[in-house]
C-alpha cells in the first residue's frame, strides 16, 4: 500500500450502486503505483477500507493532484470527514471471476461459486462491466432449477434478514410487465385491516413507468430506516416502503442497477431477485402474480405454468409457502400509467369512488382474498368476500390512511397530471382489439415517467370498447416540452392500440 497520504474530497456525483474514486493524472501516487482508469483500488482511512473503480481526471476543479475524490456512495460508505488523510492501493482481483468465466463458457455453477460471486458483488469487488458479464452469461446460457436455487440462497445469505417473530408473514409480488398494475397498494391495507402481518417492501421502476414505491411516494415517504419500518409494521400490521434502505439481499440492488440500462430480465435472475428479497424481508407466505397476454412478459400459458413450477421448486426448498396465480395480462390495469395517475386510481378504489377503475378493484380483491386465505381461521373460498367487505366498509381506506400517517404523513399534493398534454384519437370506427402493454409503458416513460411523477398516460378506452373515428383513445401528459415532443413522435409512429371487429378481441387466460 502507498504510504503517501492524500486528502479526501467528496465529489458530488451519484454513481448509483457503484463506488467510484477520482485521482488527478498528475497525482504522484497515480504515477508511482501504475494505476489505470477503470482499475479497482482499495482506499484506507483510520482502519476503514472501501473498494472503488478508479476514474482519472485532468481538471483540478474536480480533484487536485494531492486529493482523492470519492463519489457520493463511496464517500458515505467510507464514513470519514472530508479533508482527512487516506491511502490507496491496488485491489486484489475478485477470485469469483473464475466462476463468471465458467458461466460465460456455458458451464454449470455450484452453490459455493454463486455464494462467492454474491459476496464479491456485495463487497464492491465487481465493476458494473463485470456484473454485466455475469448477468448476460446467466441469461444466455440460462440457469437450471438448482442454479436458480443456489443463486437465490446466495443472494439471501449475503444480506441482512428480518425476523418478525410471527408464524405467518404474508407478501405478494407481480412479475411485472403490465402498466398501471398497482394492486399492492390495495392488497396491503385490506390484508393489514384483516389483522395479518404484511410488510411490503417494494422496488422502484426498472423498465416500467412506475414501481409501487414510485407511486406510493406520491402519498407519503417510502425511504424508511429499518428501525422505523419495524415500528410501523408492528403498529399497523403493514407498510408500503422502498426496499433499498433495509439492506435486504443487497446483491439484487446492485444487479438491478446494471439490468436497468441493459433492459434485461432473465427468468432465473428474476426468480432469484424476487424470492431472495421476500425471504430477507421475513416472509413466510407469498403470493406470486404472473400476468399472461400477447404483450405481457409471459405470453403463453405453457410458459406461465413452467415459471410457476420453478417458483414452487425454489420456494419449497427454502421453506417458503408459495402460491402462484395466473392473471389477465392482455392490457394495462386501471386507467393511469405513471406515478400520479396510478396513485389517483388507487385512492379512487380505496374511497369506493363510483368512477374507480373496475379492473383494478376486482383484481386487487381477488389477490387480497387469496392472501387472506393463508389465515388458518379462514376457509377456502371465503377470502374474496372478506376482502370485499373490508374495502366496502371503509376499513381499507382507514388502514391506508394510518399507514400513510405512520410513514411520514400525507404529502400536500394533488394527482393533477403534467400540464403539457395531447390526445391520441381513433383513426376509424370499430372495437379495441389490442392494447400493446410494452408500447404504452414506453410512451409513458418517454413522456417522463417515473422521474417526472406527473408524466404518463391516462387511458380512456380498454379492450372490447367500441369507438368512432376521431374519439380519444388516451391522453399523454408531460412536464417538459422535449418529453412532450418525443412522446408525440412515438405515438405518431405507433399508438399502441389496434381497432378491428369485435370477434378479434384476444381471449384471456385466467387461472385464479
Amino acid at each position: 500500500m502507498s504510504t503517501e497520504n492524500l486528502t479526501l474530497k467528496r465529489v458530488g456525483i451519484d454513481t448509483y450502486h457503484e463506488n467510484v474514486a477520482y485521482l488527478h493524472r498528475e497525482c504522484s501516487v497515480y504515477r508511482a503505483e501504475g494505476f489505470q482508469a477503470l482499475s479497482k483500488i482499495e482506499i484506507h482511512a483510520n482502519g476503514l477500507q472501501v473498494l472503488a473503480v478508479l476514474n482519472v481526471v485532468d481538471d483540478e476543479n474536480i480533484v487536485k493532484p494531492n486529493e482523492l475524490g470519492l463519489s457520493e456512495q463511496a464517500f458515505k460508505q467510507l464514513n470519514e470527514k472530508e479533508g482527512c488523510f487516506v491511502q490507496v492501493n491496488h485491489a486484489e482481483p475478485a477470485d469469483s471471476m473464475d466462476a463468471v468465466r465458467k458461466k460465460i463458457n456455458g458451464e454449470r455453477l455450484n452453490y459455493d461459486e454463486y455464494f462467492s460471486i454474491a459476496k464479491d458483488i456485495v463487497e464492491n469487488r465487481y465493476s458494473k462491466m463485470e456484473m454485466a458479464a455475469f448477468l448476460v452469461a446467466s441469461g444466455q446460457s440460462s440457469l437450471d432449477r438448482d442454479e436458480v436455487l443456489f443463486l437465490t440462497k446466495a443472494m439471501l445469505e449475503t444480506g441482512e434478514k428480518l425476523d418478525w417473530k410471527e408464524l405467518l408473514v404474508a407478501d405478494k409480488h407481480c412479475i411485472g410487465g403490465i402498466p398501471g398494475n398497482r394492486t399492492s397498494m390495495l392488497v396491503v391495507p385490506i390484508v393489514a385491516a384483516h389483522g395479518m402481518l404484511i410488510p411490503k417492501t417494494s422496488s422502484r421502476a426498472i423498465t416500467s413507468p412506475s414501481g409501487t414505491a414510485d407511486t406510493m411516494e406520491m402519498l407519503t415517504e417510502v425511504n424508511l430506516t429499518p428501525d422505523l419500518l419495524n415500528e410501523i409494521v408492528r403498529q399497523e400490521r403493514g407498510c408500503l416502503a422502498w426496499g433499498g434502505t433495509a439492506k435486504l439481499a443487497p446483491v439484487d440492488d446492485k444487479l438491478i442497477s446494471v439490468e436497468r440500462p441493459l433492459g434485461i430480465d432473465s427468468r432465473g435472475q428474476m426468480i432469484a431477485s424476487i424470492l431472495s428479497k421476500k425471504l430477507a424481508a421475513g416472509s413466510s407466505h407469498l403470493l406470486i402474480d404472473i400476468p399472461v397476454g400477447p404483450t405481457a412478459k409471459v405470453r403463453h400459458m405453457r410458459e406461465a405454468l413452467s415459471l410457476r413450477k420453478l417458483f414452487e421448486f425454489v420456494g419449497d426448498r427454502l421453506n417458503l409457502h408459495l402460491e402462484v396465480v395466473i392473471t389477465d395480462g392482455r392490457q394495462p390495469i386501471g386507467r393511469g400509467i405513471g406515478p400520479a395517475l396510478e396513485a389517483r386510481d388507487v385512492m379512487q378504489v380505496l374511497e369506493n369512488d363510483p368512477d374507480a377503475p373496475t379492473d383494478l378493484r376486482q383484481k386487487s380483491l381477488q389477490l387480497a382474498g387469496r392472501i387472506i386465505e393463508f389465515d388458518p381461521d379462514v376457509r377456502g373460498g371465503q377470502g374474496y368476500s372478506i376482502a370485499r367487505d373490508i374495502l366496502d366498509s371503509g376499513r381499507a381506506i382507514a388502514k391506508m390512511t394510518a399507514i400513510i400517517d405512520a410513514q411520514g404523513g400525507r404529502k400536500k399534493t394533488s394527482f393533477t397530471p403534467g400540464k403539457l398534454y395531447f390526445d391520441v384519437i381513433a383513426e376509424n370506427d370499430g372495437t379495441i382489439i389490442d392494447i400493446d402493454n410494452f408500447q404504452m409503458a414506453h410512451i409513458a416513460r418517454i413522456a417522463g415517467a417515473p422521474m417526472d411523477k406527473r408524466a404518463g398516460v391516462d387511458l380512456y378506452k380498454k379492450l372490447g370498447d367500441k369507438v368512432v373515428k376521431g374519439e380519444s383513445l388516451y391522453r399523454v401528459h408531460a412536464e417538459f416540452n422535449s418529453d412532450y415532443q418525443f412522446a408525440q413522435n412515438l405515438c405518431a409512429s405507433n399508438s399502441g392500440f389496434r381497432i378491428g371487429p369485435a370477434d378479434e378481441v384476444p381471449i384471456s387466460f385466467v387461472a385464479f
